[in-house]
């Protein structure tokens, strides 16, 4: 009797991943611009008249050359300039609209600073915490010394900012410490300008001194409040041990 053959797929080989699909350049400037025009809707005409500008300045270089060949080269050099400078310009529209989505958000002080690459550590966590406004310090230390930046309204930022700077004096007298508010208000420094502003702070100390700092800092603590990830700030509470030198 002849063997009846199963309709049933072979299954397939085990231990093979599904190749994972990569992303290309064009890929995430396709993505950067449909995110940044959800914020600025005006960034289409922007990026094309950057680009139509420079091709119009080739054009009339071209015009101005003699010889057909001349003017065909200068438009085709062109191009690639052109396309520079609409990518220059949808850089910086993104940028603006991401700084907009994170405006009034907890912790967009943080996500700011973090854009600062090399020189500067700002933990996670904050180092004080006002439960009821949702007011945070963040702190960041670099060869500029310590730097306390704080978001919310200026007159609670201060408190909150002076209390911390308090604390840090008790425990290192010597080390220059900076305060920062972040915001839109009178004497605040707004989010898109909060990193450069950091950065334009002189060095004062070495590597060597930062390096002891940090581990007296990382010694103190944080007031246990990850950002962003959804914790609510009105449950916070900070840590005491951390409030005291522990």
């Amino acid at each position: 009797m002849a063997r009846q053959r199963s309709s049933e797929p072979a299954p397939a080989p085990q231990g093979k991943t599904p190749k994972v699909k990569k992303t290309r350049w064009y890929h995430q400037v396709w993505q950067a611009y449909t995110m940044t025009r959800q914020t600025d809707p005006a960034v289409t005409w922007w990026v094309l008249g950057a680009f139509g500008a420079v091709v119009a300045v080739a054009v009339v270089i071209a015009l101005l050359l003699d010889g057909t060949a001349n003017r065909i080269y200068a438009i085709v050099v062109g191009l690639p300039f052109a396309f520079l400078a609409g990518m220059f310009v949808l850089a910086r529209r993104a940028e603006t609209a991401a700084y907009r989505r994170l405006e009034g958000q907890p912790g967009a002080s943080l996500s700011a600073l973090r854009t600062i690459r090399r020189g500067w550590d700002f933990p996670e966590e904050p180092v004080a915490v006002d439960p009821r406004s949702q007011d945070l310090v963040f702190r960041g230390l670099g060869r500029a010394g310590i730097v306390l930046v704080a978001e919310g309204p200026g007159g609670r930022q201060a408190k909150l900012l002076e209390a911390e700077k308090r604390k840090l004096t008790r425990i290192l007298p010597n080390v220059p410490v900076t305060l920062i508010q972040s915001g839109t208000g009178p004497d605040q420094v707004p989010l898109p300008k909060l990193a450069r502003t950091v950065q334009k702070l002189k060095p004062t100390l070495t590597k060597q001194e930062v390096a002891e700092i940090s581990k007296r800092l990382r010694a103190l603590g944080g007031a246990r409040l990850p950002v962003p990830k959804g914790i609510d700030p009105y449950r916070a509470r900070p840590d005491r041990k951390g409030m005291r030198g522990r």
